[in-house]
């Protein structure tokens, strides 16, 4: 991976693993630029993100900072190599946009995925006719693109690379577009995958004790490897934001634990969406 493509979303997250070990350890920039005989944008680069670091290095930067954890070493190590890899959505071109290039990596590198949803099925979860509806009216130009792409996401669901957890408001199982056809395969589609080992669904009920009119659509990542790290990812009309300090994530956290305990049990969430499937026949 050529420098000019940086930051991706793995070269940040090493950087900023990076600028931590270093704080940690009580060393300047200054320190580090030594250690590797270099000059301090080289540093600063490394631990923004915007380029990678040699094998050799960061074996050097980690001896400096005193990190004897062995699975932590080698956790960094692989995440170092992992900067440079070429995923199957890297040279897709402009029809994806950067942010969902993040959002995918971030999705690829987590081993759970929690995520609430309040007007539309959870992406992993859906079919591709309910796709289809839900992204050509806003992107007609790269629909095919773009539901192809997320079609191709569930192969982590697949080979049973990621736990999911989803919470789904009630509203969104009654508001599938695409008339009744649609509506029936993707409620069944929903039933079977919360059957999977590594899938729970819960369906948020309308009378849940919750301010859900204050508590917006999110999903947390909690990427695999260590040390272990969790992210918050919230869209919104102009865009996303990714949430990486750690009192946002754990407020994000709570309001996970809440709504789960609000919602239908994952036994009870499936009767539910049963039931709406026996009536839309």
């Amino acid at each position: 991976m050529a420098q000019a493509d940086m930051p991706t979303m793995r070269s940040r997250r090493l950087g900023g693993e990076l600028r931590r070990l270093r704080l940690e350890a009580g060393l300047k920039v200054q320190d580090a630029a030594i250690a590797l005989e270099c000059g301090h944008p080289k540093i600063s680069q490394i631990e923004t993100g915007k380029r990678g670091i040699r094998q050799l290095d960061l074996t050097t930067l980690l001896k400096l900072y005193g990190v004897e954890d062995e699975t932590l070493r080698l956790s960094l190590k692989k995440l170092a190599r992992e900067i440079h890899r070429v995923d199957w959505w890297t040279k897709a071109g402009p029809l994806l946009h950067d942010e969902l290039k993040d959002y995918l990596t971030l999705e690829t590198d987590s081993e759970l995925v929690r995520t609430y949803e309040t007007m539309v099925v959870p992406g992993l979860l859906q079919t591709e006719a309910y796709a289809r509806q839900i992204i050509a009216p806003v992107s007609p130009a790269s629909a095919d693109a773009l539901v192809d792409t997320r079609m191709k996401r569930k192969v982590l669901l697949d080979n049973r690379s990621l736990i999911l957890r989803a919470v789904i408001d009630v509203p969104a199982l009654h508001r599938i577009p695409g008339g009744d056809a649609t509506a029936r395969d993707q409620l069944r589609h929903l039933c079977d995958m919360a059957a999977r080992p590594n899938v729970t669904v819960q369906v948020l009920p309308l009378a849940a004790s919750l301010p859900i009119d204050e508590l917006p659509p999110f999903t947390v990542f909690s990427l695999r490897g260590e040390p272990k790290a969790s992210v918050v990812w919230l869209e919104h009309l102009s865009g996303a934001t990714l949430l990486e300090q750690q009192p946002d994530v754990s407020r994000y956290g709570q309001a996970w634990d809440e709504l789960t305990a609000s919602a239908l049990s994952p036994a009870d969430s499936v009767k539910y969406v049963r039931d709406l499937l026996d009536k839309e026949r």
